[in-house]
Formats: structure tokens, C-alpha cells, sequence
């Protein structure tokens, strides 16, 4: 079911250009329907939107849709991306030199990392619990990092985490460009219409 929210913006939702969704784990990022999986539709009803930028379906979190094309290709732009944060689950008691290495230009065999910002930090206590509970090795810890990243190859996080011993088993995103969870509090499935200020410009 989807639930869209009042921004505190003026005029109805449906005039504004941009969308803030919380994406629910397991749900693909596109509205074309695929047989036994959830899509956008099955939480956004408002016609001709489109999202600027992915989330893998296993991931969770924070995505932008507008019906503006302009708009979309400068959130989008390689040359403009905007800094996204995610927050990251990872098996393991990660420490400081795995910390340095994630920051630093990391090679994943296709490509080079840009240097990040990741710092280690306590599990959100604002957050969801996801559904289904991820898998946790009995005897295993597990410790949490915020990513921020300038870019956003194919599950860059994700590899980036197995790169340094640490593998990913929950990743939240949980903001992009000056939009953010804890200034927008969406539940998994809720959406909000915002004004698309302090975006960067192409």
C-alpha cells in the first residue's frame, strides 16, 4: 500500500517537482511490473515520474523521482552527482585501517573508488527493522558504517565492504544532496513532495 505525505511546502503535492520515496527492501527500482516482484507501482500512483539515479532491489532507502527531465539528468549527471550517504551493516567488528582503506582510492579490478568519507558509527535508533531480518552468523559481530560517496557505480558499496574483509548485510541509503531521512522521516513504502531547492545545477 502506498502512503504519500503532506511536505510542508505550499501548494498540492502533485505540483511540486520532486518526490522523496523510502524504498522497501526487495523492491525493484523502476515501474515496469516483473511477475512476482514489486516494483514502483506498487507504491506510487503520480503519473509520468520517473527516478533520478538506482537503488538494487535489496538495498533500501531514500530515492528521488520528478517528472522533470532536466531536473532528473542534473541530479543523474556524472559530472554533478550528488553526495549520497548510506548507511551500511557490515559483518564484523570493522576497525580504523579497514575505515582508511574504504576512504582511499580502493581498486575493485574494473574501476578505482574515488576517495569517500566512511566513519564507523552506533546502529541508527531511528531505524526501520527491515523484512526480512537479515542472516546473522551465531558467534559473528556486526558493526555499522556511513558511506558518503560522490558517485555511484553498480553496487559499489557493497563491493567496497568485501574489498576490505567486512561484507555487506544490510545497506540503508540514507540521503542524497541536501534530502535526507532524518530531516524528512519516511517509513519503508512513504513518499513526500518537496521543492527540489539546493540541488546542484548542470
Amino acid at each position: 500500500m502506498n502512503r504519500t505525505l503532506l511536505s510542508q511546502t505550499n501548494g498540492p503535492a502533485t505540483a511540486m517537482p520532486l518526490i522523496l520515496f523510502n524504498k522497501p527492501f526487495n523492491v525493484l527500482c523502476q515501474f515496469t511490473p516483473q511477475e512476482g516482484r514489486q516494483s514502483l507501482a506498487d507504491y506510487l500512483t503520480t503519473p509520468n515520474i520517473y527516478p533520478a539515479g538506482r537503488l538494487d532491489a535489496d538495498s533500501e532507502g531514500l530515492i528521488l523521482l520528478t517528472d522533470d527531465g532536466r531536473l532528473q539528468h542534473s541530479i543523474a549527471h556524472p559530472d554533478h552527482k550528488e553526495a549520497k550517504t548510506y548507511l551500511v551493516q557490515v559483518e564484523g567488528d570493522i576497525d580504523g585501517a579497514a575505515l582508511a582503506r574504504l576512504q582511499a582510492p580502493l581498486d575493485l579490478g574494473d574501476f578505482t573508488t574515488r576517495p569517500c568519507r566512511a566513519v564507523r558509527i552506533a546502529e541508527p535508533d531511528w531505524l526501520w527493522p527491515r523484512e526480512p531480518p537479515i542472516r546473522v552468523r551465531a558467534g559473528k559481530p556486526t558493526s555499522w558504517v556511513a558511506i558518503t560517496l560522490q558517485e555511484g557505480k553498480n553496487r559499489q558499496v557493497r563491493r567496497m565492504t568485501a574489498a576490505v574483509g567486512f561484507p555487506t548485510l544490510r545497506l540503508v541509503r540514507s540521503s542524497i544532496g541536501p534530502f535526507s531521512l532524518a530531516t524528512n522521516p519516511l517509513l519503508p513504502g512513504e513518499s513526500a513532495a518537496v521543492a527540489a531547492t539546493g540541488l546542484k545545477k548542470v
